[in-house]
């Protein structure tokens, strides 16, 4: 039996990923259904999500296959959970609205941050890994159902939008850095840095006691100083291994952090010292790189591909913000009916951190 407070509607605002193409394929539709709880899950009123890489890259279908990086397929390579129509979203903060079998109805009222999370496995294995907006349905709504144990109250004073801003993006760059085994006192190099989770990355790596050196296009440079990095490189440099060696007043580089792939992969390599580590969790620039593997084994260097992140890595994430040691950057808010515009600024990148979409029911103007 369900236990929910009086006020949860039939239906609800959505917007649907009615299949793979353009932007044509998201629609923004005011009576879909609100979802029911199933046992040991929880029914949470929608306040903020916030946007992804991987929201476009599902639209697209371009995650290729192993056999055709051409190919238009999903995010799994385990097998295909993604069915149409779909609610993307994966960042999901909002109040529990109804709870279902198994959970305490103490917890109707609670102010929480999602897990999008989807394990399927009681270890800290990412073999399995699947999330919310994928394998179903996420936070574009005004209601969303999710495992309880995925609900986490944190205590912050930090806005609904602002904690909107961390989930995914920095859930996704503490475990790059956790593959890449990041110590206090080493240096990383981050691309994408003013992105969502780069600029995470920077932060995280600081509060490991790391120094973060990151790749920035033109005009986001101070910002991305001001959230912890040590020094900046404009992307686009001539000679991106000598920039970054002046950046760093000669030390090496112990890890690359990578969201950018394309024609700089082979660049960040040369950049890395012997037995560097070389982390991966996206290829904005572009997937398919040429790999010398005379560089890879004749340096002793790691290659580690990441995405999403542990339970683990949750927790410190959640320890992080309650700790004060990283803080939200929000690069723009919208209503959810104009998400069509969201993500087309999304898209064309002109923001640093992350933007966030609220349900219209929710939007306070100014």
């Amino acid at each position: 039996m369900n236990a929910m407070i009086k006020t949860v509607p039939a239906t609800m605002a959505a917007v649907l990923l009615t299949g793979h193409g353009g932007p044509e394929k998201l629609v923004y539709r005011t009576d879909v259904k609100v979802p029911t709880p199933g046992p040991g899950e929880v029914l949470v009123k929608v306040s903020a999500c916030g946007m992804n890489n991987t929201d476009v890259w599902v639209r697209q279908g371009a995650y290729g296959t192993e056999e055709d990086a051409a190919a238009v397929s999903t995010w799994r390579r385990q097998g295909n959970t993604l069915t149409f129509p779909r609610i993307q979203g994966t960042d999901t903060v909002g109040t529990i609205a109804a709870v279902s079998e198994g959970v305490s109805p103490d917890r109707i009222g609670e102010r929480v941050m999602v897990d999008f999370s989807i394990y399927n496995r009681d270890d800290d294995s990412l073999a399995d890994i699947d999330y919310m907006g994928h394998g179903r349905d996420g936070g574009y709504a005004e209601y969303q159902t999710v495992p309880a144990e995925n609900a986490h109250v944190v205590d912050t004073e930090m806005s609904d939008v602002e904690l909107a801003t961390f989930c995914c993006a920095y859930l996704t760059g503490e475990q790059m850095l956790e593959r890449a085994a990041l110590k206090a006192g080493e240096r990383v190099l981050v691309t994408g840095a003013s992105g969502g989770v780069g600029s995470g990355i920077v932060q995280l790596a600081r509060a490991r006691g790391a120094i973060p050196y990151a790749i920035v296009g033109k005009g986001k440079e101070q910002t991305v100083r001001d959230i912890g990095a040590e020094a900046v490189i404009t992307r686009g440099v001539a000679d991106l291994p000598q920039a970054v060696n002046e950046a760093t007043g000669g030390q090496p580089i112990d890890v690359v952090a990578d969201l950018v792939g394309g024609a700089i992969f082979n660049d960040l390599l040369r950049i890395l010292r012997p037995e560097g580590r070389y982390s991966t969790a996206g290829a904005i620039a572009g997937p398919v790189v040429q790999l010398d593997l005379r560089t890879m084994y004749l340096k002793q260097l790691q290659l580690h591909g990441s995405s999403q992140g542990t339970r683990a890595d949750f927790r410190r994430i959640v320890g992080y913000i309650e700790a004060k040691k990283i803080r939200p950057l929000v690069g723009g808010v919208y209503k959810l009916s104009d998400f069509h515009k969201a993500q087309a600024d999304f898209i064309a990148k002109d923001f640093v951190g992350k933007l966030v979409v609220v349900p219209d029911a929710m939007w306070i103007d100014g």
